[in-house]
């Protein structure tokens, strides 16, 4: 490890679980700070995302995938801190660096929730200028989510007419900003009325409430020969019945993991997908498309290490934007 002068301690203070179950499982251990390999980058923790996949992962439901976990674990696919030491093979960071980073879990233990992680180096980068840590901390799997979607399986186009469905949450809220950056006409279905102004606040052409107003009349005034496509980042009867306003060969996509999945009617192109994979193309193109423009990433909530099972409680309630974990000296 390079850069042995920067008082890396030789433990620290983690979240992790010893088995999977529920909440109740996640406990604040002090395990060993990991090494790093040549192509890594040692961050220091500040602000670790939350997200529903880290209750999955918690219970075990990707373990068939990742094959046999190593206990104790670490959750967490997403983080901001800043720089504490290189690899021999990385030149982009120096430590100090600000810098946002995500990862897919890994049953070695090398998560995000905790005061260290050792990242691949094509998996982090530089925080924008105008984004605070804290939002970089929670925004790279919702956002490359959001992004891939928009850009690399719906093409959007300028001046198209885009229903966002769940506009208020994590995917959605950032998928509002990155479409209107693209130039298209965002008809956004939040959750609220809450939900409704902070879509209103991010950009979107028209929001409405998707739990009492009357969305398919809406959509209809918006876009009277139909919507040219949609996002669907939540599933149900409400959201079925907005699909209906996509005009014929029109399209709609859903991330994998919503449920139910959409119903669309004859004649729209049905698709769901996957992120593109983070590394070094995907996670530069969202940097670049942040400094091109205002962008914001919502916190919905901020929990300390010692309230992470109240935090991943929260996870299954109403919220608008993120939820963040904050490790003690972080910093906007």
């Amino acid at each position: 490890m390079d850069q042995p002068d920067y008082n890396i301690p030789a433990n620290m203070k983690a979240i992790a679980i010893d088995r999977f179950g529920g909440a109740g499982e996640l406990k604040l251990q002090t395990l060993p700070v990991p090494e790093i390999v040549p192509d890594e980058v040692l961050i220091r923790i500040e602000w670790a995302g939350l997200g529903s996949w880290d209750v999955e992962e918690r219970e075990g439901q990707y373990a068939e995938y990742l094959g046999e976990p190593t206990f104790p674990y670490v959750l967490g696919w997403e983080g901001a801190g800043r720089v504490a030491a290189v690899g021999e093979r990385v030149s982009r960071f120096k430590q100090g660096d600000r810098v946002y980073a995500a990862n897919f879990p890994k049953h070695n233990g090398g998560g995000f929730y905790a005061m260290y992680a050792a990242v691949k180096a094509d998996c982090v980068s530089h925080i924008p200028e105008n984004l605070p840590s804290n939002q970089a901390g929670v925004m790279t799997v919702d956002a490359i989510t959001a992004l891939t979607g928009l850009d690399n399986v719906l093409n959007l186009k300028q001046d198209q007419s885009l229903m966002i469905f769940g506009a208020s949450g994590g995917i959605g809220h950032m998928a509002v900003q990155l479409a209107k950056q693209m130039g298209a006409r965002v008809f956004a279905v939040a959750s609220g009325d809450d939900g409704v102004e902070f879509v209103q606040q991010l950009g979107a052409d028209v929001a409405v409430d998707g739990r009492r107003e009357d969305v398919v009349k809406a959509a209809k005034d918006f876009a009277p020969e139909g919507l040219d496509k949609a996002l669907a980042t939540a599933g149900g009867e409400a959201e079925d019945r907005a699909l209906t306003t996509v005009r014929e060969g029109g399209r709609v996509i859903y991330p994998n993991g919503v449920i139910p999945k959409p119903n669309v009617t004859t004649g729209i192109n049905l698709q769901n997908y996957d992120m593109l994979p983070i590394g070094r193309q995907s996670i530069d193109k969202l940097t670049y498309l942040i400094n091109e423009g205002p962008f914001k990433v919502h916190i919905g909530g901020t929990f300390l290490p010692e309230e992470i099972k109240k935090a991943h409680r929260a996870l299954d309630g109403h919220y608008l934007g993120k939820l963040v974990l904050t490790f003690p000296n972080g910093e906007d």
